[in-house]
């Protein structure tokens, strides 16, 4: 069966609250064909999340509305695999009874987790420019000193994929720590592999349909707007860490004011929703974010040291490194990706990566 997780929006929770509600759902699952496998409590910020094994969404629903008549806000899928990736576990920990009622595992283990995100160069691009042996020694020493370092600041790797680290943490002091000891340990490496951090801290169900999809998309947008080797924060994490090392690592360590998240977050979805079509231009940039050229110019370049026309080519030709590692053409990927001229794609592509799209396409 499916497994789904939820979030229960309540103000004021305890632990003790979201125990006795885990125990009513455990009491009658069964009729509703569920597993009510773990929960976790957030006191702080007013939630709980289940973990459940059930056949559909609503028998969740029904089960809930049986036992205690706290309904989910929100409930999305999820693969047992990810959760644990992140959170650390996909059942009740061990020996939480209180002694007094065995029945009920009273334990405050909040979800909310910082979320860091590392990009680098793709290893087929980085070749063209270093060699095929220098560039997969330094991804090699990339990934081991990162896997080092999670270990030694307790991060838990979720995904390894194109090159970049999706990890999960419970302490922010610990990430930003994490960070800088990757930076450090990586030197000029990680000015030549290109890496970028992004640092984001969220619930693992909000919006997005993914488990911590709207803070994994946050911290990749963050890796794209700093410099190699550096690390960007996202104001939460400003918020909330507590070391005093801000000054002495002001040079590797930035971080966007919540105004700019937002406008970064709607900045990259217009573009998310708009890169495949060759018309689409700054006119309408201003017209689907509703600000003016100037100001929209103005902020684009202050956030992503681009232009929007830049910024809107730079993101079809990443897009078309995706493209190319399917059964498409160079022409097909021309117009996929927004533009009208194969040459011109492939003078745009070769001026930003060092190398012939058709050549890429045949060595990957």
């Amino acid at each position: 069966m499916p497994i789904y997780m939820d979030r229960h929006i309540v103000p004021g929770i305890e632990a003790k609250h979201a125990a006795e509600a885990h125990r009513e759902d455990l009491k009658i699952q069964e009729e509703f064909g569920c597993r009510c496998m773990t929960y976790w409590v957030d006191e702080e910020r007013g939630s709980a999340f289940c973990l459940i094994d059930a056949p559909d969404i609503e028998s969740v629903k029904k089960m809930h509305d049986r036992a205690h008549g706290l309904m989910p806000h929100e409930i999305i899928q999820v693969n047992s695999k990810v959760v644990e990736a992140f959170l650390g576990r996909i059942a009740d920990p061990n020996d939480v009874s209180d002694g007094l009622t065995p029945d009920l595992k009273i334990f405050n283990d909040p979800a909310f987790r910082i979320i860091l995100v590392s990009t680098t160069i793709p290893e087929s691009l980085l070749k063209h420019s270093l060699g095929s042996d220098k560039a997969r020694r330094l991804i090699a020493l990339y990934h081991e000193i990162m896997r080092k370092q999670l270990s030694i600041h307790q991060g838990r790797e979720v995904e390894l994929k194109g090159g970049g680290f999706v990890a999960s943490f419970v302490s922010v002091n610990q990430a930003v720590d994490c960070c800088f000891a990757v930076m450090n340990d990586l030197h000029i490496a990680g000015e030549l592999i290109d890496l970028r951090i992004g640092l984001n801290a969220g619930m693992p169900v909000n919006k997005s349909k993914e488990l911590f999809g709207d803070t994994v998309q946050m911290a990749r947008y963050l890796c794209g707007i700093g410099k190699e080797n550096q690390l960007v924060v996202a104001s939460i994490i400003r918020e909330i860490y507590k070391a005093d090392q801000n000054d002495r690592l002001s040079d590797s360590f930035i971080y966007i004011s919540p105004a700019d998240e937002n406008f970064l977050q709607l900045l990259m979805e217009t573009l998310a929703k708009n890169w495949q079509d060759p018309q689409f231009g700054v006119m309408d940039f201003c017209d689907q974010m509703s600000m003016s050229k100037s100001k929209l110019y103005r902020k684009c370049t202050e956030l992503t040291q681009m232009s929007l026309n830049e910024l809107l080519r730079d993101y079809r030709l990443n897009q078309a490194l995706h493209l190319l590692k399917t059964d498409r053409n160079i022409a097909q990927t021309t117009f996929d990706c927004g533009f009208n001229s194969p040459s011109y794609f492939t003078k745009c592509f070769q001026q930003r990566y060092g190398v012939q799209p058709l050549v890429y396409a045949k060595e990957l």
